[in-house]
């Protein structure tokens, strides 16, 4: 019987602790507070939710953006090369470049 007054006693100790945190922090609209809480804690995470899918699309898009420069400058690269280093299978005369001279 000791054991079960010590443990009611307990308890009711730590029911009362806990009301009176609450109204320490929530005041006496406990419940609507904590309401508001969780909805600003739904918009809030709705918010970070943007931003990172926001984040991961303009971080897709730089991605592409950079590959498609580099790629426009290697074709580039390649076309100034053709132009200033001629192959010599294409070259005209073929015949050691005296010109058709003897």
């Amino acid at each position: 019987m000791a054991r079960d007054y010590d443990s009611q006693l307990l308890e009711s100790v730590a029911v009362r602790r806990r009301r009176m945190r609450d109204a320490l922090l929530f005041g006496a609209q406990r419940v609507r507070r904590t309401a508001d809480e969780r909805f600003g804690k739904v918009f809030a995470g709705i918010a970070i939710a943007a931003v990172l899918c926001a984040g991961c699309v303009g971080w897709s898009f730089l991605q592409a953006t950079l590959a498609k420069q580099k790629a426009e400058q290697e074709k580039q690269r390649q076309q100034q090369e053709q132009l200033y280093n001629p192959s010599p299978a294409a070259s005209p005369g073929g015949d050691g470049g005296d010109g058709g001279k003897q």
